[in-house]
């Protein structure tokens, strides 16, 4: 397998996906939008994690398409936060295609970094609790099998 990509250090997979043909554009690439969307939606997963509640993103910082992305690659998505405020949450993203999957090859296709505020139920700013109470729960086995 050829993989010369290192996966990014640090990050956590957040989404992977892969488009289809009514995602692509008319010379046959995936929308820009469409990858914008996907991860405005892994961003908004690894901030509203770290923040522990519901979050809205603010702003977005910096955005970079590094190469296309084609029907068929399975596209995963990498977060890090890498700031944490009173009340928003930065986190960068980075977006890596696997295709050719008789020859497998990794290229970064994107990369991104946007800002998120975390919310409450009435969509006023809350502050983000401290680390540790963001640590997320074990997860629970489902017990002995019946």
């Amino acid at each position: 397998m050829n993989l010369p990509l290192t996966l990014p250090a640090g990050h956590e997979l957040v989404l992977r996906v892969t488009p289809m043909p009514a995602d692509v554009n008319g010379n046959g690439d995936i929308f820009g939008g469409w990858v914008m969307a996907q991860v405005d939606i892994a961003g908004g997963v690894a901030a509203a994690r770290r923040a522990r509640g519901r979050v809205v993103t603010v702003a977005v910082n910096a955005f970079q398409f590094k190469q296309p992305i084609s029907v068929g690659d399975v596209v995963s998505f990498y977060c890090k936060i890498e700031r944490v405020g009173r009340t928003s949450v930065t986190v960068r993203v980075e977006v890596i295609a696997e295709r050719n999957p008789a020859n497998p090859m990794l290229v970064k296709v994107t990369e991104a970094t946007l800002t998120y505020v975390a919310i409450d139920r009435n969509g006023d700013k809350r502050e983000i609790p401290p680390e540790a109470a963001a640590s997320p729960a074990p997860i629970a086995s489902p017990g002995p099998a019946a």
